[in-house]
């Protein structure tokens, strides 16, 4: 007999879904109405964020990724996310190349020139414009990109993933709390909690897909297609999201996954073509030595909090990106437990904790260096480009090498791409959650969710440009952050129990006749 098909709209968890659409549209109404009033309300909530709790949002990121190299050389590191017999369901070239498209695509994009060439000109502590200047820009930018986005995005997907796949609970964030709350986790408290994990989610999607669709408009109007108007900019959002939606529908395997390799190849045809055609020794040089300079000041870096200097450089820019990533984590958590099922812990953090960085780290340098290689040359139109607009300043840059308009066509295809795969994984990781866990939610909740992310986005652009896509993500990051150090420790509460329990297994094997006692997880205070 052959089972009915689900309705468009279904979900175990109602007040989750409708919840969390309910305040979403409501932002989005206010935005549409009062957009003047919002875009002040933006800017205030922005400044007292990063300035009142920017020492919060540095103990728990760091916290995040010294847990992360705990787990990685500590007695966890064999175990799997899932059963014992369970093995990875993608290879590890389709794995790394999904994680890392969902990871922070856009973004690296978008200031992978111009963060370099800000910090330069406006560098915390040295003198700008300077050889030194141009060393420590390059440090802080790795500093920013490179391990603690990771941790973060390691520990919530390496949570949301041992707690699904090993001890069968639905794939959400609340199934974390399970060691610390227990049952509570059915009830009222856990909708709260999944209904943080949506907002977070949402509004740091659709801070990316913001910042992607500024950087379209600006290349097409840099290369004299089209001007770059709000008007230009919503319909790019209206065009792409489209796109996205038709992603969507066509699933993770057949949508997703191929979009993410293909954007991939792409991004990697253009970073191998800046690397040939730019200063290739200068960018070489200059990776080790980046790397180097990350290297030894990361625990100083790490622990700075602008404590005596009072520059406001430390909450504009490192606050900003943490509670960013942050913002990101149950998204991206979400989607690379989804598809890290079988692997091993260590196995696990090693590829979501270094590749993605070492791979950021390298186009890192191939632009941003080779853009500071122009400004120490005299040539200052870069950093002019970012003064007057950051979405020009990589199209600007690439107008200094060969075949310009190629590369620049091929970067706002990148772009394109990259949009598409963040709001696909985005709404396929809302969906998720919203429908209880269910890893094939129905596609009709699917498409609402894909399009309300371009309508949130667009919200933003509306409402404050730049400043509301930042405030957006550190306002729903600042609160989810509590949620991360939750997740954490129901983590480490389970791991060493589960520990416990396999070592006891394999002694019980060796003795005839005796049994261990299981206590589920959900019983667990």
């Amino acid at each position: 007999m052959v089972a009915p098909p689900r309705p468009a709209f279904y979900t175990k968890t109602p007040v989750v879904f409708w919840g969390s659409a309910g305040l979403i549209l409501l932002f989005v109404a206010l935005s549409g109405v009062f957009h003047a009033e919002m875009e002040g309300i933006f800017k205030v909530t922005q400044q007292w964020i990063i300035h009142n709790t920017s020492w919060f949002l540095i103990l728990v990121v760091n916290g995040m990724l010294g847990f992360a190299l705990l787990l990685l050389v500590g007695p966890y590191g064999n175990m799997r996310i899932g059963k014992p017999h369970d093995r990875p369901e993608f290879g590890t070239i389709a794995w790394l190349a999904m994680l890392f498209s969902a990871g922070m695509g856009i973004g690296l994009i978008f200031w992978s020139v111009a963060e370099p060439i800000s910090h330069f000109d406006n560098p915390p502590i040295v003198e700008g414009g300077t050889a030194v200047a141009a060393s420590r820009a390059m440090m802080y930018t790795y500093f920013h990109w490179g391990l603690h986005a990771w941790g973060i995005y390691a520990i919530s997907g390496l949570a949301l993933g041992y707690f699904s796949y090993r001890h069968g609970f639905p794939l959400t964030v609340r199934s974390a709390f399970a060691p610390l709350i227990g049952l509570k986790i059915r009830g009222r408290l856990g909708d709260l909690i999944d209904t943080l994990a949506v907002l977070a989610t949402m509004f740091g999607v659709a801070t990316s897909l913001g910042f992607g669709v500024m950087q379209i408009a600006a290349g097409l109007e840099h290369m004299n297609f089209v001007g770059n108007g709000l008007s230009t900019q919503l319909v790019l959002i209206a065009i792409i999201t489209g796109i996205a939606t038709l992603s969507v529908v066509l699933g993770l395997d057949h949508g997703i996954r191929r979009l993410s390799e293909w954007n991939i190849i792409l991004a990697a045809c253009l970073l191998v073509f800046v690397l040939c055609v730019g200063p290739t020794i200068t960018i070489l040089n200059g990776l080790i030595q980046n790397t180097g300079n990350y290297v030894a000041q990361l625990v100083r870096l790490s622990t700075w909090t602008d404590t005596y200097l009072h520059t406001g450089w430390q909450a504009s820019w490192t606050a900003f990106y943490w509670a960013w990533w942050i913002a990101w984590a149950p998204f991206v958590g979400m989607f690379i437990a989804r598809i890290s099922r079988g692997r091993t812990i260590r196995e696990f953090i090693l590829g979501v904790l270094f590749v993605p960085t070492a791979f950021t780290f390298l186009w890192l340098t191939v632009f941003g260096s080779s853009a500071l290689q122009f400004e120490l040359a005299g040539d200052h139109s870069i950093s002019e480009a970012v003064k007057a607009s950051v979405p020009t300043a990589l199209f600007v840059f690439l107008e200094k090498l060969p075949f310009s308009t190629f590369s620049g066509i091929v970067t706002i295809a990148v772009i394109g791409l990259f949009f598409v795969t963040s709001s696909d994984s985005g709404s396929l990781v809302i969906d998720t959650i919203t429908s209880g866990g269910d890893p094939n939610p129905p596609v009709g909740q699917r498409i609402f969710w894909a399009l309300l992310e371009g309508v949130v986005a667009a919200a933003l652009l509306i409402t404050g440009g730049l400043t509301a896509l930042q405030t957006a993500s550190i306002s729903t990051g600042l609160p989810f952050a509590f949620v991360l150090i939750c997740m954490a420790l129901g983590l480490l509460r389970v791991l060493r129990r589960d520990r416990d329990i396999d070592a006891s297994r394999r002694y019980v094997k060796r003795q005839p006749g005796s049994r261990v006692a299981v206590v589920p997880v959900s019983a667990s205070r």
